[in-house]
């Protein structure tokens, strides 16, 4: 797991990098963009997570 992979990113912040993000509650709600510049979503109801993960980058290593 890289750095990426280890920063969370929290609700309405702008996304970093293209990719396959998971919520960190580690129950796996997970969230793909595939356009760096969105924002990230609140988590899904329920969720108790507080931010988004990197879990698949769209473009590795570019």
């Amino acid at each position: 797991m890289n750095d990426n992979q280890e920063q969370v990113h929290r609700p309405g912040e702008i996304v970093p990098e293209s990719g396959i993000y998971e919520c960190d509650c580690q129950r796996h709600h997970g969230y793909s963009t595939d356009v760096r510049g969105h924002r990230f979503p609140p988590p899904p109801e329920g969720c108790t997570g507080h931010g988004w993960r990197l879990k698949d980058a769209a473009h590795p290593g570019s």
